[in-house]
């Protein structure tokens, strides 16, 4: 393949990785935009194969087909509640990708230390930030902000030791310096995510997204394509961009979520309940009289729904409730319920729920006066009106739902516990709030059993 031919196929690829991205912004085309993305890249891995800068064949083979499988069997047999914890896995290979390619490119005698240094300290840096994150998603590790004494000053002395031993290796170039600074990094980004709660995972991981992007961006200068650096440069942008709109949402900084974020802080066990008032309890036949009478029901899910896989459930009750009842049923999504970007609009999606029943925080938010039920089900500080109410609540200030607001609130828990803020909810003790304990996919088909007979 010609040099011009390879960097038409290359541009082409950028302009539908391009379409891709702008496709996935809506449910309605993410389809179309996983289609056009998997067209981008089987075009990019098939000029690079076809371009002369390739002469042997047989690694590349077995690299695709490995690759190729695993994410095949990932595809297939990973469900959608551990999505989360595949992304954070897959942002972390795309880290580690970067490092052993520029340890490849330093091994083989390239000059451009500068490059590689900065894909090696990317990559390390977001790969063992995944793994943690992973960790944490996975519960393999505790989901809460894991912190200790000096944890910061330990980070600022490990970073400017990583910034040393960087110069070091550009000047000199022994390569005793790389690997330790591959080590140093390596640390660095366990330490980083380690102190950061599970409330804040959304942010995290389009973080460490971004990360794995500009990791590419370095190495594509290393080797000089084209595409890595365009194509770094977009996912980097993009997850730069996504990860600004999760702290928008949460109405925190940057900074505030990287050097420890939801639980890191003592004040967030801090309790707010009047411990004259006594949380009531309802039942799935409560829930069902409600619903079927009301005219509005507004379906607040959160991770609990996630992890119970109660959205196919969740749907059969909005049907019933919608075909059956006449009800008008609307679902409300906050941006960073669930624990990765967009997790209640996937799980959605794939129960089939209408696209246009589902609302964002600011589009639904009004509704919550003129509803008649809130079911709220398994999302807890997304709902907590102490975020409106409390200065002292490591919260405060973020934009929460204002389910409070609704004639009826049904509150599907396993208890009274608190979110991974680790803040109680005053709603759950409120006098138009019912708890319906339980698994929340049991609960939701004990209501859809009432509707139903």
């Amino acid at each position: 393949m010609s040099a011009s031919m390879l960097s038409f196929c290359y541009l082409l690829s950028c302009v539908l990785f391009i379409l891709s991205i702008r496709g996935l912004a809506s449910p309605e085309t993410a389809r179309k935009g996983n289609v056009l993305g998997l067209v981008g890249m089987v075009l990019a891995i098939a000029a690079t194969i076809a371009s002369p800068s390739v002469a042997e064949y047989v690694w590349v083979i077995i690299a695709i087909l490995l690759g190729g499988g695993i994410g095949t069997y990932f595809a297939l047999k990973v469900k959608m509640t551990s999505l989360p914890q595949m992304i954070a896995a897959f942002n972390g290979m795309g880290g580690l990708s970067a490092v052993f390619i520029s340890l490849a490119e330093i091994l083989s005698g390239s000059d451009m230390r500068i490059e590689n240094t900065l894909g090696l300290i990317i990559g390390a840096v977001a790969f063992s930030g995944s793994m943690i994150a992973f960790a944490k998603l996975h519960g393999l590790i505790k989901a809460k902000a894991i912190v200790f004494v000096g944890q910061q000053f330990l980070n600022l002395i490990l970073a400017l030791c990583s910034l040393g031993v960087c110069a070091y290796f550009v000047i000199s170039g022994d390569i005793v310096g790389f690997y330790a600074l591959a080590g140093l990094c390596l640390v660095l980004g366990i330490l980083i995510v380690l102190p950061i709660g599970g409330a804040d995972m959304p942010v995290v991981i389009s973080i460490l997204n971004a990360y794995s992007g500009w990791a590419g961006v370095a190495i594509g200068f290393s080797l000089n394509n084209v595409l890595l650096i365009i194509v770094g440069a977009i996912v980097g942008a993009s997850g730069a961009i996504l990860s600004y709109i999760m702290v928008k949402a949460m109405n925190r900084s940057l900074s505030s979520v990287m050097l420890g974020g939801f639980g890191g802080r003592h004040t967030a066990a801090a309790s707010y309940q009047d411990d004259a008032k006594v949380a009531k309890v309802g039942s799935p036949e409560d829930a069902a009289f409600a619903m079927e009478n009301a005219n509005k029901v507004i379906i607040v899910p959160g991770y609990g729904m996630a992890a119970a896989q109660a959205q196919h459930i969740l749907k059969t009750m909005g049907d019933d409730l919608h075909k059956k009842y006449g009800v008008k049923v609307m679902y409300a999504i906050h941006p960073v319920a669930g624990r990765m970007p967009g997790h209640m609009n996937v799980l959605l999606a794939e129960a089939n729920v209408p696209y246009e029943d589902v609302f964002e925080l600011e589009a639904i938010n009004r509704e919550f006066a003129t509803a008649d039920v809130a079911y709220v089900i398994g999302a807890n500080d997304v709902t907590n009106p102490l975020a409106k109410t409390a200065p002292d609540s490591p919260i405060y200030g973020m934009p929460v739902l204002d389910v409070e607001k609704a004639k009826t609130v049904f509150f599907v828990k396993r208890s009274l516990n608190s979110g991974y803020s680790g803040v109680e909810n005053p709603l759950f003790f409120a006098d138009n709030t019912f708890m319906l304990y339980g698994d929340a996919k049991k609960v939701t088909e004990e209501i859809v059993s009432v509707l139903e007979k």
